[in-house]
């Protein structure tokens, strides 16, 4: 959530850090602002609520200059998305300002203890707290308006020590009035980069506002905390002293977030998944040995042969793929998997046997629920891999191993082509694991094949686009939807669901088709669609007779059929047909026109495709 950017040097600072915020802008949308440091020692401030085009206005009416600023794109955690509660936030007698990322969790007691000091709040926000409680630690270390050279080692030690009192997360940068020639990056908990350039330096909370500045970044880790001037940077951990800044190459994915010629972010990254698979698998077949490929399990074969249950988690989209996964797993290598919503994984203790592999799936590779629950495994003792989409992301660094997608970035919040990819490398590691076990070199090289057609298999998917307008004009008006599917597509079901809910605002939940008369069955009405997911296999009649049931009680009826389906085409009120896959494949396919569909229905409603209400693409808080 939310999106940091900062910058020093020898350029305007707001010219980076607008351009930084637009890159962000997909990580928090209720309000902006920057701050910068004059050449005279001040505090230039400007913030506004609602998008970075509105920041941009009240700046083209209030310029402000300076080589040395921060700057916010904010999701609200505490306190309403309104101008007051928008970022940056000042501290003390406007001494210094700060951005924050993450959540102080014990914010409530320090505001209290500061309110009784004589600090005066003017926000509802847990972040203002940091930049009270900073200054309050820079009158402890009697640091006052006027600061020598003697004062820089105290001022270093008084943000430290106000840090240490902080419980939660944070992703931290500072500005000073009275120390101008400098800015403070800390972190725990919440991604921060900063960009090594020739006498600049630029911060970020994602690699994306880098690059085309540098080629050459730091990512900080958690408790550390870096003082940055034109001429250097110097990073101290808070239990190790001074650490030497690892300097590492900039991951340029970062630099494709361009539109195009598409509507929405959205629409391209659909458009995108043929593209993205093909990432997904490249140099991942071994055909000789029919089977998969990892270069960075960093486990041996023996050790992996011995897996004798494997846990996923994820959130979200990514839990959706970890259920496709569990199916893939449990189906091809016969490998017994337990999918937990990080979230909940975090606070559990379940039990797991010594043979167990922890695979933790997110897009960002920041999810902060995803990131927990890893750490607590980890603690216990079991390696944990992580599948994720950023190169040098927190969960990478942290993981034991893992997969990367190589998607490319995915701006859009409702998750697209992360979703497909993800779905993509579960089904390699359901062959890479097969043939560990008892999957004949025969059985490998058929689902080899399979694989390598999917690419195309999707791009034939994406035919089904204007069929999708077409009912989505028809439902658009519709404020409630099932979506049904069994096995396999009990989890594409799910994801449906949640794309439609995502971004259109309407009511819909997602169900395995059998469980409909346990229920939910009571919902269904005129004015009820019903979305189910038909492709052919062994539940095939069991899903036909669920649509009847539906029909009977004169549910409107959209069924995603398997193309030249004659059967579902008389069952249906609307259909779409997709490609033929093997059943391990359908959820990659079948999403492709629930995503449309979602879509379509949120682009006639007049829905913010890729940036809905109360939404944010990376969840960096609990």
């Amino acid at each position: 959530m939310c999106g940091i950017v900062g910058y020093i040097g020898k350029d305007e600072a707001t010219r980076y850090l607008l351009r930084g915020l637009k890159r962000l802008e997909y990580r928090g949308y209720d309000s902006s602002g920057i701050v910068t440091v004059t050449d005279a020692g001040q505090l230039s401030l400007v913030k506004s609520t609602g998008r970075i085009a509105e920041l941009e206005k009240r700046l083209d009416e209030s310029p402000i200059v300076g080589q040395i600023g921060i700057g916010h794109t904010r999701w609200a955690t505490h306190g309403a998305p309104n101008d007051r509660n928008s970022h940056p936030h000042v501290g003390g007698n406007g001494r210094l300002a700060i951005v924050h990322n993450g959540v102080i969790e014990n914010h409530e007691s320090l505001r209290k203890q500061l309110e009784q000091r004589g600090y005066c709040f003017t926000t509802e926000t847990d972040s203002e707290v940091i930049a009270h409680q900073i200054d309050f630690h820079l009158q402890r270390f009697e640091i006052g308006d006027d600061p020598s050279a003697d004062d820089y080692a105290s001022l270093i030690e008084a943000v430290d020590g106000a840090l240490s009192t902080l419980e939660g997360t944070f992703g931290l940068a500072i500005v000073f009035r009275d120390w101008s020639d400098m800015l403070m990056v800390a972190r725990r908990g919440s991604p921060l980069i900063i960009g090594v350039g020739e006498k600049e330096y630029f911060v970020a909370s994602d690699s994306s506002p880098l690059v085309g500045h540098t080629s050459e970044a730091i990512t900080l880790a958690d408790n550390e905390l870096a003082v940055v001037t034109r001429d250097q940077l110097r990073l101290t951990h808070r239990d190790h002293g001074h650490v030497a800044p690892l300097v590492e190459s900039l991951d340029q994915q970062a630099i494709d977030i361009d539109r195009g010629d598409y509507e929405h972010y959205m629409l391209k990254e659909i458009y995108e998944q043929p593209k993205a698979i093909r990432a997904a698998m490249a140099g991942r077949i071994d055909h000789d040995a029919a089977t998969a490929k990892f270069g960075g399990l960093n486990l041996s074969t023996r050790e992996l042969r011995d897996i004798r249950q494997i846990v996923i988690t994820g959130c979200g989209t990514s839990w959706h793929a970890s259920l496709v996964g569990e199916y893939q797993i449990e189906t091809l290598a016969r490998v017994p998997v337990d999918v937990q919503y990080a979230s909940e994984l975090r606070y559990r203790n379940p039990p797991m046997s010594d043979d167990t592999l922890l695979f933790a799936i997110t897009q960002s590779g920041e999810t902060a629920d995803t990131l927990a629950a890893l750490r607590e495994v980890k603690r216990k003792g079991y390696p944990a891999l992580a599948i994720n989409n950023v190169v040098g992301s927190t969960i990478a660094r942290e993981a034991d191993g893992g997969i990367y997608l190589h998607a490319g970035p995915e701006i859009g919040v409702a998750s697209t082509k992360a979703f497909t990819s993800q779905c993509t490398i579960l089904a390699l590691l359901s062959l890479y694991f097969g043939r560990l076990n008892d999957m004949s070199i025969e059985a490998g090289r058929r689902i080899i094949g399979q694989l390598e057609q999917l690419p195309d298999k999707v791009e034939e998917a994406l035919q089904c686009n204007d069929r999708a307008r077409e009912i989505a004009e028809r439902l658009a008006d519709c404020s409630s939807f099932f979506f049904l599917g069994r096995q396999f597509n009990f989890p594409t079901a799910l994801e449906g669901a949640l794309k439609l809910k995502e971004i259109s605002y309407i009511h819909a939940e997602g169900y395995p088709a059998a469980e409909m008369k346990h229920g939910p069955i009571a919902l269904i009405d005129e004015q009820t669609p019903s979305v189910f997911l038909l492709p052919p296999g062994h539940v095939y009649n069991k899903v036909l007779a669920n649509i009847e049931e539906v029909k009977a009680r004169g549910g409107p009826v959209v069924v995603i059929a398997g193309e030249g389906d004659e059967q579902a085409a008389s069952a249906a009120d609307m259909l779409i047909e997709i490609p033929r896959v093997e059943d391990f494949l359908q959820p990659i396919v079948c999403a492709i026109p629930l995503q449309l569909l979602a879509y379509h229905i949120a682009v006639l409603r007049g829905c913010d495709v890729d940036k809905p209400r109360n939404l944010a693409k990376s969840v960096t808080v609990e």
